[in-house]
Protein backbone atom coordinates (compact mmCIF):
# COMPACT_ATOMS: atom_id res chain seq x y z
CA UNK A 1 0.00 0.00 0.00
CA UNK A 2 1.13 3.74 -0.49
CA UNK A 3 0.77 6.13 1.91
CA UNK A 4 0.69 8.78 -0.53
CA UNK A 5 -2.87 7.45 -1.83
CA UNK A 6 -5.75 8.48 -0.09
CA UNK A 7 -6.57 4.69 1.00
CA UNK A 8 -9.67 2.96 2.42
CA UNK A 9 -10.15 0.17 4.42
CA UNK A 10 -11.82 -3.00 2.82
CA UNK A 11 -15.22 -1.98 3.88
CA UNK A 12 -14.68 1.33 2.70
CA UNK A 13 -14.19 0.19 -0.89
CA UNK A 14 -17.16 -2.49 -0.68
CA UNK A 15 -19.44 0.55 0.02
CA UNK A 16 -18.07 2.39 -2.77
CA UNK A 17 -18.53 -0.18 -4.97
CA UNK A 18 -22.41 -0.71 -3.70
CA UNK A 19 -22.59 3.06 -4.44
CA UNK A 20 -21.39 2.66 -7.85
CA UNK A 21 -23.72 -0.15 -8.77
CA UNK A 22 -27.01 1.85 -7.17
CA UNK A 23 -25.71 4.58 -9.91
CA UNK A 24 -25.94 2.29 -12.36
CA UNK A 25 -29.09 0.85 -12.11
CA UNK A 26 -30.33 4.28 -12.03
CA UNK A 27 -28.69 4.43 -15.49
CA UNK A 28 -30.08 1.11 -16.91
CA UNK A 29 -33.72 2.45 -15.86
CA UNK A 30 -33.49 5.76 -17.47
CA UNK A 31 -32.11 3.77 -20.48
CA UNK A 32 -34.95 1.80 -20.21
CA UNK A 33 -37.38 4.63 -21.24
CA UNK A 34 -35.94 6.01 -24.08
CA UNK A 35 -36.65 4.96 -27.70
CA UNK A 36 -34.47 2.31 -29.80
CA UNK A 37 -31.87 4.92 -31.64
CA UNK A 38 -31.55 7.01 -28.30
CA UNK A 39 -30.30 3.48 -26.20
CA UNK A 40 -28.00 2.39 -29.23
CA UNK A 41 -25.92 5.80 -29.33
CA UNK A 42 -25.82 6.47 -25.91
CA UNK A 43 -25.85 3.36 -23.98
CA UNK A 44 -24.96 3.88 -20.29
CA UNK A 45 -21.90 6.30 -20.66
CA UNK A 46 -23.21 9.76 -19.77
CA UNK A 47 -21.82 13.40 -19.07
CA UNK A 48 -21.42 12.20 -15.22
CA UNK A 49 -19.73 9.42 -16.30
CA UNK A 50 -16.73 11.11 -18.79
CA UNK A 51 -16.33 13.65 -16.65
CA UNK A 52 -15.66 11.31 -13.69
CA UNK A 53 -13.29 8.79 -15.68
CA UNK A 54 -13.08 9.78 -18.89
CA UNK A 55 -11.60 13.42 -19.25
CA UNK A 56 -15.01 14.73 -20.70
CA UNK A 57 -14.58 12.51 -23.48
CA UNK A 58 -18.42 12.70 -25.39
CA UNK A 59 -17.57 9.07 -27.53
CA UNK A 60 -16.78 6.54 -25.53
CA UNK A 61 -12.42 6.09 -24.97
CA UNK A 62 -10.53 3.09 -26.71
CA UNK A 63 -8.76 1.78 -22.94
CA UNK A 64 -5.78 -0.25 -24.72
CA UNK A 65 -3.56 -0.85 -21.72
CA UNK A 66 -3.84 -4.79 -20.58
CA UNK A 67 -4.44 -3.98 -16.61
CA UNK A 68 -5.85 -1.14 -14.34
CA UNK A 69 -4.25 0.16 -11.19
CA UNK A 70 -5.57 0.40 -7.46
CA UNK A 71 -5.00 3.27 -5.48
CA UNK A 72 -4.08 0.82 -2.28
CA UNK A 73 -4.16 -3.14 -1.45
CA UNK A 74 -7.54 -2.99 -0.29
CA UNK A 75 -9.60 -1.65 -3.16
CA UNK A 76 -7.18 -4.58 -4.90
CA UNK A 77 -8.54 -7.09 -2.62
CA UNK A 78 -12.32 -6.20 -2.91
CA UNK A 79 -11.87 -6.17 -7.08
CA UNK A 80 -9.67 -9.39 -7.48
CA UNK A 81 -12.26 -11.23 -5.14
CA UNK A 82 -15.15 -9.34 -6.91
CA UNK A 83 -16.77 -7.24 -4.41
CA UNK A 84 -16.61 -4.10 -6.29
CA UNK A 85 -17.20 -3.27 -10.00
CA UNK A 86 -13.68 -3.64 -11.63
CA UNK A 87 -11.70 -4.43 -15.10
CA UNK A 88 -8.23 -5.39 -13.79
CA UNK A 89 -7.35 -7.20 -16.69
CA UNK A 90 -8.03 -7.07 -20.35
CA UNK A 91 -8.66 -10.73 -20.61
CA UNK A 92 -11.46 -10.73 -18.26
CA UNK A 93 -13.08 -6.80 -18.58
CA UNK A 94 -12.16 -3.55 -20.28
CA UNK A 95 -13.72 -0.48 -20.21
CA UNK A 96 -14.44 0.02 -23.90
CA UNK A 97 -15.80 -3.75 -23.65
CA UNK A 98 -18.20 -2.62 -20.93
CA UNK A 99 -19.79 0.27 -23.27
CA UNK A 100 -20.55 -2.30 -25.84
CA UNK A 101 -21.98 -5.32 -23.32
CA UNK A 102 -24.19 -2.71 -21.32
CA UNK A 103 -25.32 -1.03 -24.69
CA UNK A 104 -26.05 -4.75 -26.72
CA UNK A 105 -27.84 -5.88 -23.15
CA UNK A 106 -30.81 -2.68 -23.39
CA UNK A 107 -30.84 -3.30 -26.96
CA UNK A 108 -32.11 -6.80 -26.81
CA UNK A 109 -34.39 -6.46 -23.48
CA UNK A 110 -35.49 -3.34 -25.48
CA UNK A 111 -39.35 -2.76 -25.63
CA UNK A 112 -39.83 -4.82 -22.03
CA UNK A 113 -39.10 -4.59 -18.31
CA UNK A 114 -36.86 -7.70 -19.13
CA UNK A 115 -33.39 -7.11 -17.32
CA UNK A 116 -30.06 -8.66 -18.75
CA UNK A 117 -26.44 -8.85 -18.65
CA UNK A 118 -23.98 -8.81 -21.94
CA UNK A 119 -20.67 -10.33 -22.26
CA UNK A 120 -18.75 -9.56 -25.63
CA UNK A 121 -16.35 -11.95 -27.03
CA UNK A 122 -13.34 -12.22 -29.81
CA UNK A 123 -15.78 -13.50 -32.57
CA UNK A 124 -19.03 -14.98 -32.86
CA UNK A 125 -17.75 -18.93 -32.68
CA UNK A 126 -16.25 -17.95 -29.20
CA UNK A 127 -19.57 -16.43 -28.21
CA UNK A 128 -21.06 -19.71 -28.69
CA UNK A 129 -18.76 -21.86 -27.07
CA UNK A 130 -19.00 -19.66 -24.09
CA UNK A 131 -22.93 -19.42 -24.34
CA UNK A 132 -22.77 -23.27 -24.66
CA UNK A 133 -19.55 -24.61 -22.64
CA UNK A 134 -21.03 -24.13 -19.21
CA UNK A 135 -24.39 -26.40 -19.76
CA UNK A 136 -22.12 -29.61 -20.57
CA UNK A 137 -19.82 -30.24 -17.63
CA UNK A 138 -19.98 -33.25 -16.08
CA UNK A 139 -23.13 -34.07 -13.59
CA UNK A 140 -23.21 -37.51 -12.16
CA UNK A 141 -26.94 -37.24 -11.15
CA UNK A 142 -27.91 -36.19 -14.80
CA UNK A 143 -27.76 -38.81 -17.82
CA UNK A 144 -25.32 -38.50 -20.10
CA UNK A 145 -25.38 -34.78 -21.66
CA UNK A 146 -26.60 -34.09 -25.10
CA UNK A 147 -27.41 -30.94 -27.21
CA UNK A 148 -30.45 -30.19 -29.26
CA UNK A 149 -29.88 -28.15 -32.28
CA UNK A 150 -31.63 -27.13 -35.64
CA UNK A 151 -29.87 -28.64 -38.24
CA UNK A 152 -29.91 -25.27 -40.60
CA UNK A 153 -27.26 -23.48 -38.65
CA UNK A 154 -23.83 -21.58 -40.19
CA UNK A 155 -21.41 -24.10 -41.21
CA UNK A 156 -19.15 -22.72 -38.26
CA UNK A 157 -21.64 -23.82 -35.49
CA UNK A 158 -22.20 -27.03 -37.43
CA UNK A 159 -18.54 -28.00 -36.87
CA UNK A 160 -18.02 -26.52 -33.72
CA UNK A 161 -21.33 -28.78 -32.55
CA UNK A 162 -20.69 -32.04 -34.78
CA UNK A 163 -16.98 -32.11 -34.59
CA UNK A 164 -15.35 -30.46 -31.61
CA UNK A 165 -18.87 -31.51 -29.36
CA UNK A 166 -19.30 -35.01 -30.54
CA UNK A 167 -17.08 -36.27 -32.79
CA UNK A 168 -14.02 -35.30 -30.00
CA UNK A 169 -15.86 -35.04 -27.17
CA UNK A 170 -18.16 -37.75 -27.39
CA UNK A 171 -21.65 -35.01 -26.61
CA UNK A 172 -24.24 -36.10 -28.84
CA UNK A 173 -25.84 -33.53 -31.00
CA UNK A 174 -29.58 -34.40 -32.35
CA UNK A 175 -30.32 -32.35 -35.35
CA UNK A 176 -33.97 -30.63 -35.68
CA UNK A 177 -34.37 -31.42 -39.27
CA UNK A 178 -37.71 -29.31 -39.85
CA UNK A 179 -37.54 -26.82 -37.10
CA UNK A 180 -41.11 -25.31 -37.83
CA UNK A 181 -42.67 -29.24 -36.13
CA UNK A 182 -42.81 -28.81 -32.88
CA UNK A 183 -43.39 -32.71 -32.27
CA UNK A 184 -39.59 -32.96 -33.86
CA UNK A 185 -38.05 -31.00 -31.16
CA UNK A 186 -40.28 -32.65 -28.48
CA UNK A 187 -39.14 -36.18 -29.86
CA UNK A 188 -35.62 -35.05 -29.82
CA UNK A 189 -35.55 -33.37 -26.02
CA UNK A 190 -34.85 -35.72 -22.58
CA UNK A 191 -33.16 -35.37 -19.47
CA UNK A 192 -29.99 -35.87 -20.51
CA UNK A 193 -30.65 -32.85 -23.04
CA UNK A 194 -28.58 -29.95 -21.65
CA UNK A 195 -29.56 -26.90 -23.86
CA UNK A 196 -32.12 -26.26 -27.18
CA UNK A 197 -30.43 -24.38 -29.55
CA UNK A 198 -31.46 -22.08 -33.00
CA UNK A 199 -30.99 -20.20 -35.30
CA UNK A 200 -33.29 -17.41 -36.03
CA UNK A 201 -32.91 -16.64 -39.32
CA UNK A 202 -31.50 -19.50 -40.07
CA UNK A 203 -27.28 -18.89 -42.55
CA UNK A 204 -27.86 -19.46 -45.55
CA UNK A 205 -31.08 -20.94 -45.79
CA UNK A 206 -33.33 -18.52 -43.81
CA UNK A 207 -35.03 -21.03 -41.98
CA UNK A 208 -36.94 -19.55 -38.63
CA UNK A 209 -39.03 -21.33 -35.98
CA UNK A 210 -41.41 -20.31 -32.97
CA UNK A 211 -39.36 -19.12 -30.82
CA UNK A 212 -42.13 -18.96 -28.41
CA UNK A 213 -43.19 -22.47 -28.36
CA UNK A 214 -39.60 -24.17 -28.51
CA UNK A 215 -38.50 -22.07 -25.24
CA UNK A 216 -41.66 -23.40 -23.27
CA UNK A 217 -40.97 -27.10 -24.22
CA UNK A 218 -37.43 -26.10 -23.08
CA UNK A 219 -38.58 -24.91 -19.94
CA UNK A 220 -40.78 -27.79 -19.45
CA UNK A 221 -37.44 -29.62 -19.27
CA UNK A 222 -35.88 -27.02 -16.77
CA UNK A 223 -32.98 -26.57 -19.72
CA UNK A 224 -32.06 -22.91 -21.75
CA UNK A 225 -33.12 -22.22 -25.03
CA UNK A 226 -30.43 -20.60 -27.07
CA UNK A 227 -30.99 -17.94 -30.11
CA UNK A 228 -28.14 -16.88 -32.16
CA UNK A 229 -29.87 -13.73 -33.52
CA UNK A 230 -26.73 -12.56 -35.87
CA UNK A 231 -28.99 -12.11 -39.16
CA UNK A 232 -31.99 -10.44 -37.70
CA UNK A 233 -30.30 -8.34 -34.96
CA UNK A 234 -32.45 -6.41 -32.36
CA UNK A 235 -33.33 -4.12 -34.66
CA UNK A 236 -35.90 -7.18 -35.94
CA UNK A 237 -36.51 -9.53 -33.23
CA UNK A 238 -35.46 -9.96 -29.64
CA UNK A 239 -35.95 -13.43 -28.71
CA UNK A 240 -35.52 -12.56 -24.98
CA UNK A 241 -39.17 -11.16 -25.21
CA UNK A 242 -40.42 -14.37 -26.30
CA UNK A 243 -38.94 -16.33 -23.55
CA UNK A 244 -35.42 -16.96 -24.99
CA UNK A 245 -32.72 -17.50 -22.05
CA UNK A 246 -29.81 -16.41 -23.60
CA UNK A 247 -28.86 -14.61 -27.53
CA UNK A 248 -25.55 -15.06 -29.06
CA UNK A 249 -24.43 -12.63 -32.48
CA UNK A 250 -22.05 -12.68 -34.19
CA UNK A 251 -21.18 -9.17 -34.45
CA UNK A 252 -18.94 -9.33 -36.65
CA UNK A 253 -21.86 -8.93 -39.26
CA UNK A 254 -25.04 -6.13 -39.69
CA UNK A 255 -24.27 -5.35 -36.02
CA UNK A 256 -20.88 -4.07 -37.18
CA UNK A 257 -21.64 -3.58 -40.87
CA UNK A 258 -18.74 -1.87 -42.04
CA UNK A 259 -16.77 -4.66 -41.90
CA UNK A 260 -13.74 -3.67 -39.91
CA UNK A 261 -14.30 -5.78 -36.64
CA UNK A 262 -14.33 -9.23 -35.83
CA UNK A 263 -16.89 -9.43 -32.55
CA UNK A 264 -19.49 -12.18 -30.76
CA UNK A 265 -21.58 -10.93 -28.56
CA UNK A 266 -23.97 -12.85 -25.59
CA UNK A 267 -27.37 -11.31 -24.37
CA UNK A 268 -29.02 -13.87 -21.30
CA UNK A 269 -32.04 -12.88 -19.21
CA UNK A 270 -31.35 -12.78 -15.28
CA UNK A 271 -32.24 -16.09 -13.58
CA UNK A 272 -32.25 -18.11 -16.40
CA UNK A 273 -33.58 -21.40 -16.60
CA UNK A 274 -31.15 -24.20 -16.47
CA UNK A 275 -30.96 -27.83 -14.18
CA UNK A 276 -27.14 -27.29 -14.46
CA UNK A 277 -24.55 -25.06 -12.35
CA UNK A 278 -24.12 -23.11 -9.69
CA UNK A 279 -27.08 -20.74 -8.45
CA UNK A 280 -24.98 -17.62 -8.89
CA UNK A 281 -24.75 -19.09 -13.19
CA UNK A 282 -28.24 -18.86 -13.58
CA UNK A 283 -28.94 -15.00 -11.17
CA UNK A 284 -26.85 -13.49 -14.23
CA UNK A 285 -25.18 -15.69 -16.55
CA UNK A 286 -23.46 -13.34 -18.61
CA UNK A 287 -21.79 -11.84 -15.97
CA UNK A 288 -20.77 -15.03 -14.16
CA UNK A 289 -19.42 -16.32 -17.26
CA UNK A 290 -17.17 -13.17 -17.32
CA UNK A 291 -15.80 -13.65 -13.81
CA UNK A 292 -15.52 -17.25 -14.39
CA UNK A 293 -14.78 -19.51 -17.30
CA UNK A 294 -14.31 -16.37 -19.41
CA UNK A 295 -11.62 -15.59 -17.03
CA UNK A 296 -10.22 -18.77 -17.35
CA UNK A 297 -10.53 -19.66 -21.29
CA UNK A 298 -9.65 -16.28 -22.57
CA UNK A 299 -12.03 -15.44 -25.73
CA UNK A 300 -11.85 -11.41 -25.11
CA UNK A 301 -12.40 -8.69 -27.62
CA UNK A 302 -10.44 -6.47 -28.61
CA UNK A 303 -10.47 -3.14 -26.80
CA UNK A 304 -10.71 -1.11 -30.24
CA UNK A 305 -12.80 -3.78 -31.92
CA UNK A 306 -15.35 -3.20 -29.21
CA UNK A 307 -15.72 0.65 -29.56
CA UNK A 308 -15.86 0.11 -33.76
CA UNK A 309 -18.85 -2.19 -33.17
CA UNK A 310 -20.18 -0.04 -31.08
CA UNK A 311 -19.58 2.67 -33.32
CA UNK A 312 -21.43 0.83 -35.96
CA UNK A 313 -24.29 -0.46 -33.44
CA UNK A 314 -25.43 2.96 -32.94
CA UNK A 315 -27.10 3.02 -36.99
CA UNK A 316 -28.57 -0.30 -36.51
CA UNK A 317 -31.85 0.29 -36.86
CA UNK A 318 -31.78 2.32 -39.70
CA UNK A 319 -29.05 0.45 -41.67
CA UNK A 320 -31.57 -2.81 -40.96
CA UNK A 321 -34.21 -1.01 -42.41
CA UNK A 322 -32.59 -0.02 -45.55
CA UNK A 323 -31.20 -2.95 -46.18
CA UNK A 324 -34.73 -4.57 -45.28
CA UNK A 325 -36.64 -2.21 -47.95
CA UNK A 326 -33.47 -3.01 -50.68
CA UNK A 327 -33.79 -6.95 -49.87
CA UNK A 328 -37.15 -7.62 -50.91
CA UNK A 329 -37.48 -5.28 -53.75
CA UNK A 330 -34.55 -7.43 -54.74
CA UNK A 331 -36.27 -10.85 -53.62
CA UNK A 332 -39.30 -9.88 -55.25
CA UNK A 333 -36.90 -9.14 -58.58
CA UNK A 334 -35.76 -12.58 -58.34
CA UNK A 335 -38.65 -14.81 -57.83
CA UNK A 336 -39.91 -13.47 -60.94
CA UNK A 337 -36.75 -14.33 -62.87
CA UNK A 338 -37.31 -17.24 -65.49
CA UNK A 339 -33.66 -18.54 -64.24
CA UNK A 340 -34.13 -19.03 -61.12
CA UNK A 341 -35.85 -22.09 -59.53
CA UNK A 342 -36.54 -21.17 -56.25
CA UNK A 343 -35.87 -17.80 -53.66
CA UNK A 344 -35.97 -18.25 -49.94
CA UNK A 345 -36.82 -14.98 -48.12
CA UNK A 346 -39.10 -14.22 -44.97
CA UNK A 347 -40.73 -11.16 -47.13
CA UNK A 348 -42.14 -13.64 -49.86
CA UNK A 349 -45.60 -14.80 -49.86
CA UNK A 350 -44.01 -18.13 -51.03
CA UNK A 351 -41.62 -17.87 -48.03
CA UNK A 352 -43.00 -21.60 -45.74
CA UNK A 353 -43.06 -20.10 -42.79
CA UNK A 354 -44.18 -16.75 -43.23
CA UNK A 355 -46.68 -16.29 -40.81
CA UNK A 356 -44.28 -16.92 -38.05
CA UNK A 357 -42.29 -14.43 -39.71
CA UNK A 358 -44.79 -12.02 -39.43
CA UNK A 359 -45.22 -12.54 -36.04
CA UNK A 360 -41.41 -12.41 -34.90
CA UNK A 361 -39.68 -9.89 -37.62
CA UNK A 362 -40.48 -6.38 -37.31
CA UNK A 363 -38.57 -3.06 -37.39
CA UNK A 364 -38.37 -1.82 -34.04
CA UNK A 365 -39.79 1.35 -33.09
CA UNK A 366 -42.22 1.50 -36.07
CA UNK A 367 -45.83 -0.41 -37.36
CA UNK A 368 -43.60 -2.07 -40.52
CA UNK A 369 -42.73 -5.78 -40.94
CA UNK A 370 -38.67 -6.01 -41.70
CA UNK A 371 -37.13 -9.13 -42.94
CA UNK A 372 -33.32 -9.03 -42.72
CA UNK A 373 -31.17 -8.56 -45.79
CA UNK A 374 -30.46 -11.82 -46.49
CA UNK A 375 -31.83 -14.35 -49.01
CA UNK A 376 -30.53 -17.37 -50.72
CA UNK A 377 -31.52 -17.90 -54.48
CA UNK A 378 -31.30 -21.22 -56.20
CA UNK A 379 -30.22 -21.30 -59.95
CA UNK A 380 -32.00 -23.12 -62.99
CA UNK A 381 -29.84 -25.99 -63.99
CA UNK A 382 -30.13 -28.46 -66.22
CA UNK A 383 -29.67 -31.43 -64.35
CA UNK A 384 -30.20 -31.70 -60.61
CA UNK A 385 -27.20 -31.76 -58.52
CA UNK A 386 -24.94 -29.43 -60.78
CA UNK A 387 -23.77 -25.76 -60.54
CA UNK A 388 -22.45 -24.61 -63.62
CA UNK A 389 -25.26 -22.30 -64.21
CA UNK A 390 -24.67 -21.23 -60.64
CA UNK A 391 -20.87 -20.78 -61.40
CA UNK A 392 -21.27 -18.87 -64.25
CA UNK A 393 -23.46 -16.50 -62.88
CA UNK A 394 -21.70 -15.80 -59.94
CA UNK A 395 -18.20 -15.28 -61.82
CA UNK A 396 -20.57 -12.59 -63.74
CA UNK A 397 -20.90 -10.89 -60.81
CA UNK A 398 -19.26 -7.28 -61.24
CA UNK A 399 -20.08 -4.95 -58.50
CA UNK A 400 -21.33 -7.52 -55.96
CA UNK A 401 -18.45 -9.10 -54.04
CA UNK A 402 -17.60 -12.75 -54.51
CA UNK A 403 -17.30 -13.34 -50.36
CA UNK A 404 -17.91 -15.32 -47.64
CA UNK A 405 -19.11 -12.10 -45.59
CA UNK A 406 -22.56 -10.71 -44.65
CA UNK A 407 -24.70 -8.41 -42.99
CA UNK A 408 -22.33 -5.52 -44.68
CA UNK A 409 -23.14 -1.97 -45.70
CA UNK A 410 -21.99 -3.38 -49.49
CA UNK A 411 -23.81 -6.40 -51.09
CA UNK A 412 -21.89 -9.44 -50.82
CA UNK A 413 -22.81 -12.86 -52.79
CA UNK A 414 -21.88 -16.28 -51.54
CA UNK A 415 -21.62 -19.56 -52.77
CA UNK A 416 -22.38 -21.75 -49.49
CA UNK A 417 -21.93 -24.98 -50.59
CA UNK A 418 -17.99 -24.40 -51.32
CA UNK A 419 -17.14 -22.30 -48.94
CA UNK A 420 -19.10 -21.69 -45.55
CA UNK A 421 -20.56 -25.16 -45.09
CA UNK A 422 -18.18 -26.66 -47.49
CA UNK A 423 -16.23 -29.28 -44.35
CA UNK A 424 -19.28 -30.56 -43.29
CA UNK A 425 -20.11 -32.60 -45.94
CA UNK A 426 -23.00 -33.11 -48.28
CA UNK A 427 -24.67 -34.89 -45.36
CA UNK A 428 -24.59 -31.85 -43.25
CA UNK A 429 -25.32 -30.12 -46.10
CA UNK A 430 -28.21 -31.73 -46.90
CA UNK A 431 -29.63 -30.97 -43.33
CA UNK A 432 -28.43 -27.55 -43.73
CA UNK A 433 -30.42 -27.22 -47.01
CA UNK A 434 -27.73 -26.50 -48.68
CA UNK A 435 -27.58 -26.95 -52.34
CA UNK A 436 -25.07 -26.75 -55.23
CA UNK A 437 -26.95 -24.13 -57.22
CA UNK A 438 -27.28 -22.24 -53.96
CA UNK A 439 -26.72 -18.26 -53.62
CA UNK A 440 -26.37 -16.30 -50.07
CA UNK A 441 -27.02 -12.58 -51.25
CA UNK A 442 -26.44 -10.64 -48.40
CA UNK A 443 -28.08 -6.84 -49.09
CA UNK A 444 -26.37 -3.90 -48.83
CA UNK A 445 -26.95 0.02 -49.02
CA UNK A 446 -26.64 0.54 -52.27
CA UNK A 447 -29.16 1.83 -54.37
CA UNK A 448 -31.46 -1.45 -55.55
CA UNK A 449 -31.46 -0.44 -58.68
CA UNK A 450 -28.02 -0.89 -59.31
CA UNK A 451 -27.45 -4.36 -57.63
CA UNK A 452 -30.26 -5.46 -59.72
CA UNK A 453 -28.11 -4.41 -62.77
CA UNK A 454 -25.29 -6.00 -61.52
CA UNK A 455 -27.51 -9.65 -61.00
CA UNK A 456 -28.43 -9.17 -64.42
CA UNK A 457 -24.84 -9.31 -65.44
CA UNK A 458 -24.67 -12.52 -63.54
CA UNK A 459 -27.77 -14.09 -65.60
CA UNK A 460 -26.36 -12.49 -68.84
CA UNK A 461 -23.33 -15.01 -68.08
CA UNK A 462 -25.93 -18.38 -68.65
Amino acid sequence: CSSDLIMKDLNGWINEGQIMMAQREKKIKRAKSWKFDTVATHGLYDLQQALSSHSGSIMEPVYMSPAQAYSDCNEMEAALSYQIPTWCYSRIANPSTYFLEETIALLETYGSDIIASGLATSSGMSAIKTATDPFLVKDDKLPPPNIVSCAKVYGGTFQQFWIRRYQEQGIEVRWICDPGNLDEWLSKIDNGTRFVYGEFPSNPSLTIFDIESVAELAHSFSIPLIVDSTCATPAITRPLLFGADIVVHSASKAISSSGTSIAGLIVARKNIISKIGPDEMKADFASWAKLWPFRDNGPSIHPMAAIMTLNDMRSLRMMVDKMSQSALQIAEYLHNHPKIENVSYPGLPSFPQKKLADKYMHLVDSDRSAFGYMMLAEIKEQNPGESINTRNFYDGLDMIWRATDLGRVKTIATLNSISTHQQQGEEGRSLAGINPNAIRISVGIEHPDDIIADLEKGFSKI
